[in-house]
């Protein structure tokens, strides 16, 4: 049976954590990396047992050996490497963000659209079992109208401007790197731009924001979503209707949902994977380039405008003391 071979671009930590499942995931194969550093080239492909690490990005994308390109660099590479993937016809699964503004989405759609190349973004949470049960629960009806989504993902990260995280060159700020989970998950349960929106954010030193809080008005829910890299947060979701709730515990990495109504629980999901997740995205792909799929259908290049878009407004906003915002 045919397989989609792999390369991987840099080798930094998320790098790792896709190259450590990717023993999980079905119809691909892991057949090169690459790194600016032949010493961290050479270790992680020894390391995941893949047979040929590159010194060069370039090199490795015009290799003939390889079908799809896995993009682990920094975001504000993201547009660039993957328009190097696309002049070489290759698919690309790229790292979220897909881009770091609305304006560079919508340059990186065209141009796969044009060219006819597959793309995705890393969204793997969509793809996690605990999450599709959730929304198969709401699209059951098992809690009524959604009429509210909470999210909240935080963790401690010591301030250093030199860190990619806080980096200003590098696209930092929490809105970019934790900030999109919560953004993705109202997406995914309520499917519609909200019609108001409050903010309320800190900065870090050196001005990006470092802790945040957003709040969405719908025609007729609300959703309440929260970032930080000032402290630990609960790191939980809920999915709120009419007749009941949903939690989604550790949801961007969730390993199960938990469906309660007003007496308490009544329904429970749990995915005993023995991988950290990353493998479903990458078999979702490895399947629709198996089956000629131009676009993926859980997570298509539309959703990721919505991302930047949504994420482009808060940071717009991103001022202690602002006010309501109204579009």
């Amino acid at each position: 049976m045919k397989k989609i071979r792999w390369g991987i671009l840099s080798t930094g930590r998320i790098a790792h954590k896709f190259a450590s499942d990717f023993r999980h995931a079905e119809g691909g194969e892991l057949v090169a990396v690459a790194s600016r550093s032949k010493t961290k080239a050479d270790a992680f492909a020894q390391e995941y047992e893949i047979p040929k690490a590159f010194v060069s990005y370039q090199q490795m994308i015009e290799s003939p050996d390889i079908d799809a390109v896995y993009i682990a660099t920094p975001h504000t590479l993201h547009l660039e490497n993957t328009l190097d993937a696309f002049e070489a016809d290759k698919a690309v699964l790229c790292e979220k963000p897909l881009t770091v503004t609305p304006d560079e989405c919508r340059k990186l759609i065209d141009r796969a659209r044009d060219r006819g190349c597959y793309v995705m973004e890393a969204m793997w949470t969509y793809f996690l079992p605990a999450v599709q049960k959730a929304r198969e629960w709401v699209e059951a009806g098992r809690i009524g109208t959604v009429r509210h989504v909470k999210a909240d993902f935080g963790f401690r990260v010591p301030y250093d401007p030199d860190t990619r995280l806080y980096n200003v060159e590098l696209g930092g700020g929490v809105m970019l790197d934790m900030g999109i989970y919560p953004i993705a998950i109202a997406w995914h349960f309520m499917r519609s731009d909200p019609d108001h929106v409050e903010v309320i954010a800190r900065k870090a030193p050196n001005g990006v924001e470092d802790d945040v809080v957003v709040l969405y008005k719908y025609a007729d829910a609300t959703a309440s979503l929260s970032a930080s890299f000032r402290c630990t947060l609960p790191n939980r979701a809920f999915i709120i209707g009419e007749g009941g709730f949903i939690e989604l515990p550790d949801f961007w990495c969730a390993r199960e949902c938990r469906l309660f109504d007003r007496n308490g629980e009544v329904d429970r999901f749990r995915d005993e994977r023995t991988s950290l997740g990353l493998n479903y995205e990458t078999t979702a792909v490895n399947r629709d380039l198996l089956n000629g799929r131009s676009e993926s259908e859980i997570m298509p290049l539309e959703t990721s405008l919505v991302f930047q878009r949504h994420i482009a407004d808060v940071l717009r906003h991103a001022t202690i003391g602002l006010g309501p915002h109204r579009h």
